[in-house]
């Protein structure tokens, strides 16, 4: 016969597992909270913007075709950002003990569709290192890239720098703390009803009528014998009287 399991009967499971429940999810949110505020390395974010823009011609104004060139280079220049030829100098010229693959995957280079903006961002747990290479990025590849392409039509738009106090942007406690809540809430829950699986014991009628099959006629009541309890004690006073008189 299938079974089936009632809201009643899920209710019942979470309030007879609530402390276990409880207890790791607290211990998941806890433990994210420790490892997050002090074990994981703070990991700071500039950004540095680059303008690819041809200059305009004083009679003839902007050139809607020369736009659309200078849009189509952008993935072209993002490529050449991040190439050796431009980091080897930005190693060289910071003197960063770090490979070019490394200093390659600090740096992330994106822009917005049909936007002639570039966004060169880096990220080093150092905020002061960062910007220094975003700027140095920048610099290198805005004076580079005549050489490299033979074209003038590249210049910083504004350079990296943090604002006051600068804030990691990894890790994010808060963020941490409530994924290990819902993830301890869910292996709680789990938990429960994996327990509640395992347990064969027989607690009530229902489970007896599940387990055999049959109806149940009647049960027995436990009846203390309290008047059987007070002669018994009745006794051994008694005796312990006698004992004292003789």
């Amino acid at each position: 016969m299938e079974e089936t399991i009632s809201l009643k009967e899920i209710f019942e499971v979470l309030k007879k597992r609530l402390a276990l429940i409880l207890l790791i999810t607290l211990l998941a949110t806890a433990t994210s909270g420790v490892v997050s505020y002090f074990f994981l390395t703070p990991i700071y974010e500039t950004s540095t913007q680059i303008l690819v823009n041809q200059k305009a011609d004083s009679e003839n104004g902007f050139d809607y075709n020369q736009i659309k060139t200078n849009v189509d280079l952008i993935n072209t220049y993002s490529v050449i950002i991040k190439s050796p030829t431009i980091l080897d100098d930005v190693k060289e010229e910071l003197s960063l003990d770090m490979t070019t693959s490394a200093l390659n995957n600090k740096i992330s280079v994106s822009n917005a569709q049909n936007s002639q903006v570039v966004s060169l961002s880096v990220t080093d747990p150092d905020p002061a290192v960062a910007v220094d290479i975003a700027n140095k990025t920048a610099s290198v590849f805005e004076k580079e890239i005549s050489n490299i392409m033979n074209v003038d039509n590249v210049s910083i738009l504004s350079k990296a720098g943090f604002e006051g106090t600068p804030s990691p942007v990894n890790p994010n406690p808060v963020l941490n703390m409530a994924i290990a809540f819902v993830v301890g809430l869910m292996i709680g829950v789990g938990l429960a009803f994996l327990l509640e699986y395992l347990d064969n014991t027989i607690k009530s009628e229902e489970d007896i009528e599940k387990v055999l099959g049959v109806p149940v006629l009647g049960t027995i009541a436990v009846i203390e014998d309290k008047e059987a309890g007070i002669s018994k004690n009745k006794g051994k006073k008694s005796v312990r009287g006698e004992a004292v008189e003789s």
